[in-house]
């Protein structure tokens, strides 16, 4: 077998062994960085045991390596060096994270969570080996638990029935290496996690984020996040989504409040070409708005380990949180939800600061539940105005375009099968007209400023107040509708407005 480990890898690795060889610490490779060397994928995150304390060595190795420690784990003695790096498969870093063990690697990786993980190379033996560096007989694999078969079958199998009692964050990891690698779980696997589910509730909020987080960043949600619900895991991880579950919707829904949020999730992926829809042709995606702008967007980091994408997602599968508290049937006869895009971007937030999102993530979640009515309320019957595109982007902020994507895949997950194609062109065709508005004339967005607040005090003599700022904002109303271009016109425009005593 001829695995070699790339080279920029391989001199990081050749560092740290020489700095725990001059210390007489025995170390090896484990976890997620062996078990993907033996599944031929590139990888930035290394695990390193070591018989000595972890964050110690950690604080050193950063030293020596010019990067920078950050403490996972106090009590656990785990320890994170971060080195920044243009070369690294991805993000542009590697992460080399240091644990303590203590006897033998043999007890060591039977503490740890999945078979698959649980595999072993002595650091030791690395620097020694001709390059390329190849897994062979002279560089032998320490694997107790059968771990090295069960990638070969695509089997995800905890090493213990303690498993997920030890840590319950396991239980969010299992689901998520199986989407990641294309793995499932096996038979004994997933009984013990549904069995252990509600056990989430006492993991960290920063783990917790960091698991969903992966789990999101993963493409085809319609192949995992199912499955994760019918293991328990998403009322678990998001206990106010369980009372969703069976709440009914008017006619136009197929599915109830829990499983069309669920099913959100699936078409914000199929929008975004990264996943399939089972009640979609190709006809429904060519209908869609797409661009390589638009790919970008979503591509972007909104903070650490979280992208557009993700975050639309996650507001997906939040955006009708608040319809059990706020479902009425009216006089007519109908359901109605009223009130809940607000009062669910309350929840929303009180969800997201719970699992230790920043403040950035939490207020551009918060803006899409609250807004995610919006798109359908810019027009009526026809194209929205200027000034309504103005005035969209003016309260959405960067949250804009992601809302738009939302009501999109809002529209596919309650139509389902029962998707009107002349209702679902109609959309389409608002939301590409308003992104076009957007993206090409970006003047009705962010115009350029034609007067300020010491135009208004000089030629019309007002004292500095609430009334100037009014003023300003409609000038640039008016401008992004094209009632206004020149600094003569918005003085005109103003002028007439405190003649009328219109502000």
């Amino acid at each position: 077998m001829k695995l070699p480990i790339e080279s920029r890898a391989l001199s990081l690795l050749t560092t740290v062994s020489s700095f725990l060889i001059k210390q007489d610490i025995k170390s090896y490779l484990v976890g997620g960085f062996v078990r993907d060397f033996l599944l031929r994928r590139d990888t930035a995150d290394i695990d390193i045991a070591v018989a000595a304390d972890a964050v110690e060595i950690a604080s050193k190795v950063a030293d020596a390596l010019g990067g920078r420690f950050v403490l996972l784990d106090k009590a656990n003695r785990v320890g994170r060096v971060v080195v920044f790096d243009k070369e690294a498969p991805s993000g542009g870093r590697w992460e080399l994270d240091f644990s303590t063990f203590q006897g033998s690697i043999e007890q060591d990786l039977a503490r740890r969570d999945f078979t698959i993980d649980a595999i072993a190379v002595d650091l030791g033996n690395i620097v020694s080996q001709p390059h390329p560096l190849t897994l062979s007989p002279s560089l032998p694999i320490i694997d107790p638990f059968g771990g090295w078969a069960d990638l070969q079958h695509g089997v995800i199998r905890t090493v213990s029935e303690t498993a997920f009692g030890s840590d319950a964050a396991r239980l969010l990891r299992a689901v998520r290496l199986a989407a990641e690698l294309g793995f499932s779980l096996d038979s004994q696997t997933e009984a013990l996690v549904r069995r252990n589910s509600q056990l989430i509730a006492g993991v960290a909020g920063e783990r917790l984020r960091e698991e969903l987080l992966r789990l999101l960043a993963v493409p085809q949600s319609e192949q995992f996040l199912p499955y994760l619900d019918d293991l328990g895991l998403v009322t678990a991880l998001i206990p106010e989504l369980a009372q969703a579950k069976g709440v009914k919707q008017p006619k136009e829904h197929f599915l109830d409040v829990c499983d069309h949020s669920i099913e959100t999730v699936i078409t914000v992926d199929f929008l975004l070409h990264q996943g399939t829809w089972k009640y979609a042709n190709e006809e429904v995606l060519a209908i869609a708005p797409w661009s390589e702008v638009l790919a970008e967007h979503f591509a972007q980091e909104v903070s650490s380990g979280s992208t557009g994408r993700s975050l639309l997602k996650l507001a997906a599968l939040l955006h009708d949180v608040a319809k059990p508290q706020t479902k009425a049937v009216g006089e007519d006869g109908r359901t109605h939800f009223l009130g809940h895009a607000k009062l669910g971007a309350a929840i929303a937030v009180d969800i997201l600061e719970r699992l230790r999102f920043s403040s950035k993530e939490v207020k551009l979640v918060e803006v899409m539940v609250r807004e995610h009515l919006r798109p359908g309320q810019m027009s009526q019957g026809g194209l929205p105005t200027h000034r309504a595109i103005y005035r969209y982007f003016r309260d959405t902020g960067e949250a804009g375009i992601d809302i738009l994507f939302l009501s999109l895949a809002d529209h596919l997950a309650t139509r389902g099968p029962q998707l009107n194609l002349a209702q679902w062109q109609a959309h389409s065709q608002m939301v590409e007209y308003v992104l076009a508005q957007h993206f090409e004339q970006e003047r009705l967005v962010v115009p350029p400023k034609l007067v300020d607040g010491h135009d208004l005090i000089k030629s019309f003599g007002m004292s500095p107040g609430p009334k100037i700022g009014q003023l300003l904002e409609a000038v640039r109303e008016a401008q992004a509708s094209g009632e206004v271009t020149t600094r003569e016109e918005a003085l005109s425009y103003i002028r007439e407005r405190l003649a009328t005593a219109v502000v």
